[in-house]
């Protein structure tokens, strides 16, 4: 039972759940740079390249001996597709550092606040004058 207890108490920490919902948010987010590069960006720069098809590019290692086989392949392609996922993937988690950090930096260039200002002598001899009249009850 202690096992349970002490896992619940681990989950339950603040930082444990918003990693949880980093990590959701970040799956989802890579399917849609996935999408962007394989459907949006990929498209046109093999039409400039020669009506490239990148998923398709690659290499015959060996042909296929038996029919029904499939050839060996090296699909270069493919590796092109993901490297680009990641560098835009790479590139938006750079601006949103980028842009937490500027933030802190506000926060802690932010000015304190003004420290109270000194109490005039009337103030200090008012201030005696009280505490003497505290004392002699």
């Amino acid at each position: 039972m202690a096992f349970f207890k002490e896992f619940k108490e681990f989950a339950l920490k603040g930082n444990v759940m918003d990693m949880a919902v980093g990590v959701i948010i970040g799956g989802a987010f890579g399917k849609i740079v996935s999408s962007l590069v394989n459907d949006i960006l990929m498209p046109p720069i093999g039409a400039f390249l020669g009506n490239a098809d990148f998923s398709q590019l690659h290499v015959v290692l060996k042909k296929a001996t038996e029919e029904g086989a499939s050839d060996i392949t090296w699909n270069y392609g493919n590796f092109i597709q993901t490297c680009v996922d990641f560098a835009i993937l790479a590139f938006c988690i750079f601006l949103m550092i980028k842009a937490m950090n500027s933030m802190k930096k506000k926060e802690e260039e932010a000015p304190a606040p003004a420290p109270a200002p000194e109490p005039s002598a009337e103030e200090k001899l008012l201030s005696e004058i009280r505490d003497l009249l505290k004392e002699k009850k």
